[in-house]
């Protein structure tokens, strides 16, 4: 696999450690030949000096053969055109953008590129440590409409099945992970001692979420 990373910043860097050392061929774009250092000496993938949106940059760091790209710099325009030249151009399959500007990511969806908000993500986190604070809100999904929620299995539900904690519209388990593996359960599947339960929730039944699962 292929993956280009434009911008070497924190995030940037972090995550093109991260996939190179899962053995995934990684290119890192930035315009500042130092910003480099942040990969430290370990790092065995291809650093390319250069605008994110240059054609012949992109080219230097062989995106005609990339799976994926990320373009996580410090601008929000700069990230939309490079993720934007990337689908567009040069049809690379998966793209992703950092925004910052929450309201910029609808843009960025018509377009078919995934987006991750710092925004966001901070807000929801903040959110579930003052109101929800016996609540692991993952991320919030759409207009906040729906959340993902982890949350501990307490021994009153250890041995029932998940068709006893679901409430139809409302809360809906969607993975279990168990002894560090996660997987998909089905209805008939029982909780055991020390799972973490992953659920869909709709906005206004969390307090059902504290009931049912005891948070």
């Amino acid at each position: 696999m292929k993956v280009i990373i434009i911008g070497c910043g924190r995030v940037g860097a972090g995550l093109a450690k991260n996939l190179s050392l899962q053995g995934i061929d990684v290119s890192v774009i930035d315009s500042d030949p130092k910003a480099f250092e942040l990969l430290g000496p370990t790092f065995k993938g291809k650093k390319v000096v250069g605008i994110g949106f240059d054609q012949k940059v992109l080219s230097d760091a062989g995106i005609e053969r990339a799976d994926a790209l990320a373009a996580v710099t410090a601008s929000d325009e700069v990230n939309l055109v490079a993720a934007r030249m990337a689908k567009m151009v040069f049809k690379v399959p998966r793209v992703s953008a950092r925004v910052f500007e929450p309201q910029k990511a609808k843009i960025y969806r018509r377009m078919g590129i995934q987006t991750v908000s710092p925004v966001t993500l901070g807000i929801d986190r903040l959110i579930s440590t003052l109101i929800y604070s016996q609540l692991n809100i993952e991320r919030t999904i759409g207009a906040g409409q729906v959340s993902l929620i982890d949350v501990d299995v307490n021994p009153q539900l250890v041995n029932h099945s998940i068709k006893e904690t679901e409430v139809p519209g409302e809360i809906q388990v969607v993975a279990i992970t168990r002894s560090g593996k996660t997987f998909i359960p089905n209805a008939a599947t029982q909780f055991q001692k020390d799972d973490i339960v992953h659920l869909f929730v709709k906005f206004g039944s969390k307090d059902k979420v504290t009931r049912i699962f005891g948070a």
